[in-house]
């Protein structure tokens, strides 16, 4: 009995060392089969971001079947699952394939400028985005762009029992846990203030571009912020309202 305790805690310490491992890889031009240096690399699963070196080599924790999304500037975002076969090869090499980008027309409104910069500056238009404080919360939350209604959407969003956003995560707790994980990789963090296309988000929460829309907006956040802001800035807007939200939703 002593013999068969002893071997299995041995069986469970073995496998619960090699569910995580670590995959090494490089990333080369589909094209010019040179390395790539500075690809984002990001394993949504365990929350988890490398960036490739000068060779166009990196490493990351991952488990058998995770995925990782491999993307930068130019280039066509790819995902990837990690398999028996990479761990077991210690490295696998990837290709990227460059996007084609088509010009599109620059439109430059008519303004009456006279060249001095204190009359110019009255001339063009400014956007204002309001923004409100609620007592109990430290965060400020924006209203949108001149809209007469936005205090009223703002806290008709924050108390509203059937908010889209605590559904969500309401009923996909592991997401709201991988926004939480996000705080303990600075190397992702460094990663997603870079990335503006969203596609880690997606993968990260599993939504789509109308959900985070929708979610931004119930979060009264405007669209500038949602068209502007990097994908670290979204997350933590994402987080930061939900939590304030069971906050509210609790008293």
């Amino acid at each position: 009995m002593r013999y068969f305790a002893v071997t299995f805690f041995v069986l469970l310490s073995f496998s619960a060392f090699s569910q995580q491992t670590t995959v090494r890889g490089t990333v080369v031009n589909d094209n010019t089969l040179l390395p790539l240096w500075n690809i984002n690399i990001v394993n949504v699963n365990l929350v988890r971001g490398a960036i490739t070196d000068a060779k166009g080599n990196f490493e990351i924790e991952a488990n058998v079947n995770d995925i990782l999304l491999i993307s930068s500037l130019g280039f066509q975002s790819i995902e990837i699952k990690v398999t028996n076969d990479w761990i077991k090869n210690k490295s696998s090499r990837i290709h990227l394939t460059e996007k084609a980008y088509a010009l599109e027309e620059v439109v430059i409104p008519p303004y009456d400028l006279t060249g001095y910069l204190e009359v110019d500056s009255k001339l063009i238009p400014e956007k204002e985005n309001y923004w409100y404080s609620i007592s109990g919360l430290s965060k400020r939350y924006e209203g949108g762009e001149n809209s007469p209604n936005a205090f009223s959407r703002v806290v008709g969003s924050l108390f509203n029992p059937a908010d889209m956003l605590y559904n969500f995560f309401g009923k996909k707790p592991k997401e709201l846990r991988k926004l939480k994980e996000l705080k303990k990789d600075d190397k992702l963090m460094s990663l997603l203030q870079t990335k503006y296309d969203r596609e880690t988000i997606y993968l990260l929460l599993g939504i789509d571009k109308k959900d985070l829309a929708e979610i931004l907006e119930r979060c009264s956040y405007s669209d500038t912020f949602a068209q502007t802001a990097n994908d670290l800035q979204i997350l933590e807007a994402i987080s930061g309202c939900y939590e304030e939200y069971k906050i509210l939703k609790k008293k």
